[in-house]
C-alpha cells in the first residue's frame, strides 16, 4: 500500500514524465524520437494508474495499465513497420514530410 506522503510525489513524477514526452512530441522532428516520446507519455499514465490503484487498494488501475501496455506494444509494431517501409524506400525520416506514403 502506498503511503499518503509518497502519493503526491508519485503523481508529480508522472506529470513531469508526461510533460517531457508531450514536449518531445511537439518539438522533435525525427519519427523514432516521436515514438519514444509517445511511449514515455504512456508510461507516465501507467505510473499514475498504478499509483492510484495502490493508493485506493484496488486492482482496476493495474488492469488498465496492462491494457495501456498492450496498446503501446501494438502502436510500436505499427509505427516501426511504417518507419521501416519509409527507410527502405530511401526517403528522409522527417515527421513533416511523412504525411503520405507515396514513393
Amino acid at each position: 500500500m502506498l503511503s499518503q506522503a509518497m502519493f503526491p510525489w508519485l503523481l508529480l513524477t508522472a506529470a513531469f514524465l508526461f510533460t517531457l514526452g508531450a514536449l518531445g512530441v511537439l518539438i522533435r522532428r525525427n519519427p523514432l524520437v516521436v515514438f519514444m516520446c509517445i511511449e514515455l507519455m504512456l508510461n507516465a499514465v501507467n505510473l499514475a494508474l498504478v499509483g492510484y490503484s495502490s493508493y485506493l487498494n484496488s486492482e482496476e488501475g493495474q488492469v488498465f495499465a496492462f491494457m495501456v501496455i498492450v496498446v503501446a506494444a501494438a502502436e510500436v509494431v505499427v509505427g516501426l513497420g511504417l518507419l521501416t517501409r519509409v527507410f527502405s524506400i530511401g526517403r528522409e525520416l522527417d515527421v513533416d514530410d511523412l504525411d503520405e506514403m507515396k514513393q
